[in-house]
């Protein structure tokens, strides 16, 4: 199928997006956006859509710029928060890549920490019901398919450690720099 044309069965959308963290890979099924990777290079980009289509026996399609039917909002988002007039991202999420513990300690960093502040790994296992479940809730970080929507990198170790991401540390360091939790970082 040749990228413009139109699935007939299940599909999904995907694109990529510059960001002031590199190019953003966005993918959406009808049900909402169920995949955001940071740093998509070509490489990553293939990878990632055929994790998509063998994961949720869909066809992915890339519309040409300003045809998107799933992504329009998601990419007009991305670009309000990167332009610093999104402090929220409202948009319905296809949660089928997460389930279980991750997908309820993902939904309650959605729900719970806001734009401009921090929560520590221990205290986000507690909010859960799982006090002392800290690492558990570093691997859900590590396996949230929709980063920056549901903002992982507002998650810090207990000590005030900038603590881990799967976008890479410095990504993360952008992250809350732009949203006023550390100073900008020096380029």
């Amino acid at each position: 199928m040749d990228s413009t044309e139109r699935p007939r069965g299940p599909h999904l959308e995907w694109t990529v997006v510059a960001s002031d963290i590199g190019p953003l890979f966005l993918a959406a099924t009808p049900e909402g956006l169920v995949r955001v990777e940071f740093h998509a290079g070509p490489d990553r980009i293939d990878r990632m859509t055929g994790q998509l289509v063998s994961r949720l026996g869909a066809d992915a399609r890339r519309p040409a710029p300003g045809e998107e039917e799933l992504l329009a909002e998601p990419v007009r988002q991305v670009a309000a928060y990167f332009a610093g007039s999104l402090r929220r991202f409202d948009l319905p999420l296809d949660w089928r890549l997460s389930s279980g513990f991750n997908r309820q300690v993902l939904q309650e960093l959605g729900r719970s920490v806001p734009y401009g502040s921090v929560v520590g790994y221990g205290e986000l296992a507690a909010r859960v019901g799982q006090p002392g479940a800290a690492q558990a809730v570093g691997n859900a970080m590590g396996s949230n398919p929709l980063p920056l929507v549901v903002p992982c990198h507002r998650v810090v170790e207990n000590d005030g450690g900038i603590g881990g991401f799967g976008g890479g540390v410095e990504t993360k360091r952008q992250l809350l720099a732009l949203e006023g939790v550390l100073p900008q970082p020096l380029f």
